[in-house]
């Protein structure tokens, strides 16, 4: 049978036609003498008919959800009209049907409003995925994934591929270790990133590289984080910090334009990291409410309170009376993310209330509160105490006070970040983005290592970090001194990096580049706020495969051959 149609393409214009379609039973009734059949596939859905005295009535009455089918019939114009469908002025009146395959009752309806939980959806996820508002997600997917491959290739990047099973390096996160069966005792290691290998490729000659690169991280799971993922790798050589950011940019107005047929406005907004914190209280600031944070003035500080004994104190205010139930709330945030004391007042007609009004004189208050209704909250301690928890108490008065632009796409960089952060638990420095992130000074690095700022910039998106990138180190002397910057003896520095520092020597190009999160910005593009919507597999908040059942235990002659026992 040859299909004229898909079942979102028949309108009013087609009243008359005899046409072929084909799709899953997504819903059949009964009224009278008349089957109304739902007929879906991946574009939408056609109501079908057909009525008692056709000879494929007999046919029409066993069919039931999810069983596949083809048809024949007339398009005739609706009675019921349903304008939320495209299709929805028409019918078809079914002549013939030929049944392809029958189906089980679905243990999930699939249909796109569904209560089924999630654990359900994932386990069938096949089935959850037929689902056309769950298959937008995935499509929109590809759409974004063309138009950003088609961006790259306009500026002559070439696709390149890195391998899989590699070395395992610190980068951060725990690494996925797979067993050798050739080498005993060995291991190869699945990419973080493919940060060395896409330096080699500069080293290489191929200045102008991209991947869309699998990448496995092991850590903890969040709701904008997965075990495996994929980034948009990009490397260039010969290029600044400005010329990443000038591509970037062209990549996202492009891929807005194209795919959600919307204009971005570049160029972006810029940040320093210093300045991000200390207004924002994070590195991924949300732009779309204006809601800020200041620093407390020495001016209204009493040397006689405690409270601005501290080292720092900085406030948020709000143009409303914040409710008990709420200063509760916001003050619980401020405690998880590290705070030390979050305290308040109010101002409303009758005067001020709140704990601060034991601290500040009536004067000071009423030139911090200026409008008839509005809540200080003050936030004390040391600087992590102080800026990252208002940060968290922000971005929960965004929702709370309904102020977040929904319809809004704010891109912001951020840049200038420090080259290094220090564990106390350690004793030791950490590389802030990765140990590969060229210096902005390399006499700072080692003399003032805390100071030392580095070539590194962020992308943000709504809240969200899409992408984070660097002007690399490609001097084989500063690499290494970075390397013992980050307590690396010279057997660990040969024994991990030895290949990559021995290929700098031979006429390394200055390069740079970038790695976006294709999955976040997808999820952000199509506004959902579950990344597992826009991965066609993903694994649950416990990093399991419930439609695998991974991981799982396996057979011990595998285990055998590998060299491995487990222990009970």
């Amino acid at each position: 049978m040859k299909i004229t149609h898909n079942n979102n393409q028949l309108n009013i214009a087609d009243v008359g036609s005899e046409v072929s379609l084909r799709g899953w039973v997504s819903k059949s009734r009964r009224m009278g003498g008349l089957i109304f059949i739902d007929l879906r596939d991946q574009y939408g859905i056609t109501q079908l008919t057909i009525d008692h005295q056709s000879h494929s009535y007999e046919k029409a009455m066993s069919l039931r959800q999810e069983f596949v089918v083809y048809i024949t019939g007339i398009v005739v114009e609706r009675k019921s009209k349903n304008l939320s469908l495209r299709t929805g002025e028409i019918e078809v009146q079914i002549d013939e049907i030929e049944i392809i395959n029958s189906s089980e009752n679905p243990p999930i309806q699939v249909i796109d409003i569904t209560d089924s939980l999630e654990s359900t959806r994932l386990k069938y996820r096949y089935l959850d995925l037929r689902r056309l508002e769950q298959k937008k997600f995935i499509i929109m997917r590809s759409k974004i994934s063309q138009a950003i491959r088609k961006a790259l290739l306009s500026k002559d990047f070439h696709e390149l591929e890195t391998p899989i099973l590699g070395k395992s390096t610190p980068e951060g996160a725990r690494d996925f270790l797979i067993p050798s069966r050739i080498y005993e005792n060995q291991f190869y290691a699945l990419p973080q990133s493919p940060q060395i290998f896409k330096q080699l490729y500069m080293i290489a000659g191929f200045e102008k590289y991209f991947q869309f690169a699998r990448c496995f991280r092991d850590e903890d799971l969040r709701a904008d984080r997965q075990l495996e993922f994929t980034q948009i790798d990009i490397e260039a050589s010969f290029v600044t910090q400005e010329d990443i950011i000038e591509l970037i940019e062209m990549i996202m107005v492009s891929s807005f334009e194209e795919v959600l047929k919307m204009k971005i406005q570049s160029p972006f907004s810029k940040i320093t990291y210093e300045d991000a914190i200390k207004i924002y209280g994070t590195d991924k600031p949300d732009t779309r409410f204006d809601l800020l944070i200041e620093e407390f003035d020495k001016s209204y500080k009493d040397s006689n309170s405690p409270l601005f004994s501290l080292e720092k104190q900085a406030y948020i205010i709000v143009d409303k009376l914040l409710s008990r139930k709420d200063l509760e709330h916001l003050a619980q945030i401020h405690k998880t993310h590290g705070g030390n004391i979050l305290t308040y007042v109010k101002k409303s007609v009758s005067g001020f209330s709140g704990p601060l009004t034991k601290h500040l004189e009536e004067e000071q208050l009423l030139t911090l509160l200026r409008k008839k209704e509005q809540t200080l909250l003050l936030s004390t301690g040391n600087f992590n105490q102080v800026f990252e928890p208002l940060g968290a108490v922000r971005s929960k008065l965004g929702k709370i006070l309904e102020i977040v632009d929904k319809n809004k796409f704010n891109f912001l960089w951020v840049t200038d970040f420090p080259l290094f952060e220090y564990s106390q638990e350690d004793d030791r420095l950490y590389a802030r983005h990765h140990p590969f992130t060229s210096p902005q000074n390399e006499k700072e690095m080692i003399e003032e290592p805390l100071k030392a700022k580095s070539k590194a910039y962020d992308l943000v998106l709504n809240g969200y970090e899409i992408g984070g990138g660097s002007i690399r180190i490609f001097k084989e002397e500063v690499q290494q001194k970075m390397f013992e910057m980050l307590n690396l003896n010279p057997s660990e520095i040969s024994s991990k990096f030895g290949f990559f520092t021995e290929a700098l020597r031979y006429g390394t190009p200055p390069h740079g580049g970038i790695a976006l999160g294709l999955d976040r910005l997808v999820m952000l593009m199509t506004e959902t706020e579950n990344i597992k919507d826009v991965i066609a597999f993903p694994k649950t908040q416990s990093a399991r495969d419930l439609m695998m059942d991974s991981p799982n235990e396996v057979e011990k002659i595998q285990l055998k051959e590998l060299g491995i026992k487990v222990k009970k």
